[in-house]
């Protein structure tokens, strides 16, 4: 099992969750270009807060495998952060696993069809106080991750 464990609910708006050594950390981070910016600035903008956040300190890099987008763009960009998440991890030699939607909701809440409001709840009942739904699911990956470690439905890779 291992103890450094990254966590991310990839999106413009991403939670973050960490285990290092046993001390659990998370939040959310916005990627949201600006109005003179490119649509392509948040992907090295979240490559950027990687390298300087120290996630090459991780024994595992864990995230929310969406299968189903409301819309168009909304795929485009989780895409982009997914290839530049992944691209990061080969550069870095970490593993890197994506765990689905429905597997991170039934795991918190006992219901694979969760709402944003019962993750929250969910993490709430852990004790932490949350900013927003991305941190909630990335806590809930996070723990996912320490109490199954992984198996089964994920997506992993390593180099």
């Amino acid at each position: 099992m291992t103890n450094n464990i990254l966590a991310l609910d990839l999106g413009t708006v991403m939670g973050w969750a960490k285990n290092e050594n046993g001390r659990i950390s998370s939040g959310s981070v916005s990627f949201k270009p600006t109005h003179f910016d490119s649509s392509g600035c948040r992907f090295s903008r979240f490559t950027r807060w990687l390298d300087e956040n120290h996630c090459t300190a991780f024994d595992d890099v864990v995230y929310e495998a969406v299968r189903r987008h409301k819309g168009t763009i909304a795929s485009q960009i989780y895409g982009g952060f997914m290839a530049a998440l992944q691209v990061w991890c080969d550069a870095e030699g970490l593993p890197y696993e994506g765990v689905p939607v429905g597997t991170i909701k039934k795991f918190a809440t006992g219901n694979g069809n969760a709402s944003k409001s019962d993750m929250i709840e969910a993490m709430g009942k852990r004790g932490h106080r949350l900013g927003d739904d991305n941190e909630a699911d990335a806590l809930a990956l996070l723990y996912w991750r320490m109490e199954e470690g992984g198996g089964g439905m994920s997506e992993k890779n390593t180099l």
